[in-house]
């Protein structure tokens, strides 16, 4: 399972891959372009979906190259600041094409066992796993605390 941070941003992709393939069920590309609502419930998944991935480490970005993380972190780009580039078709086809494999990925990295911090080092048969802790700050602690319930 992924540190509380990672695993929460990975939900949260989840959740918005689920929700705009749910926006777009039951419709086909020119009914999904007819229905306003639609098209702006998905785009707005994909933003939050965009924002999420820049939350995600380099190394777990690193183990799946076949995403295409870097464009999908420059969409959100385009979905707040170029809006009027944003066409239904697109949006159509990144949920039928690119959202079922960033799905799979993303329940891939759920169900991976994860230290608590990146940076231990296992040793086995230790009664736990830490050898080698972090060196903290007092920024670095706080954004590696869980955050408050409620509150994102």
């Amino acid at each position: 399972m992924p540190s509380d941070r990672i695993d929460g941003t990975l939900r949260d992709i989840l959740h918005h891959i689920d929700l705009a393939a749910e926006f777009a069920a039951g419709l086909d590309r020119e009914a999904f372009a007819a229905d306003l609502r639609a098209v702006y419930a998905v785009t707005r998944c994909l933003e939050i979906i965009s924002e999420a991935s820049r939350r995600l480490p380099e190394e777990l970005k690193a183990r799946h190259p076949a995403i295409a993380w870097r464009q999908m972190a420059a969409a959100g780009n385009v979905y707040r600041h170029n809006y009027e580039d944003v066409a239904a078709r697109l949006v159509w086809e990144t949920v039928q094409q690119a959202l079922p494999p960033l799905r799979a990925v993303i329940e891939d990295e759920m169900a991976r066992p994860w230290p608590i911090w990146p940076e231990m080092q296992v040793s086995p048969g230790a009664p736990f796993p830490v050898t080698k802790l972090p060196q903290l700050s007092a920024i670095s602690l706080h954004s590696r605390l869980p955050p408050w319930p409620g509150i994102r």
